[in-house]
């Protein structure tokens, strides 16, 4: 029972020491300027439709809860 427990710990410190002995990692490559794919342009488009969807979403919403009336309303 003891010898098996033995065993691991030996297993283990070896393992340790393999990892020590390995390379530092590289660091990560520098980013090219894209995110998510898009270029600067498309990003522009694409934080230009969101504002407009929440535009018009968000007057949708005050004609919805009646703080604005529109005036074919009446």
């Amino acid at each position: 029972m003891f010898e098996d427990f033995r065993k691991q710990v030996e297993e283990a410190a070896l393992a340790a020491e393999d990892e020590e002995q390995q390379p530092p990692k590289e660091p990560p490559p520098e980013s090219d300027g894209y995110f998510l794919g898009m270029t600067p342009f498309q990003r522009f488009i694409v934080a230009l439709l969101l504002l407009m969807m929440i535009i018009i979403v968000g007057g949708l919403f005050l004609v919805v809860t009646l703080k604005v009336y529109l005036p074919f309303m009446g």
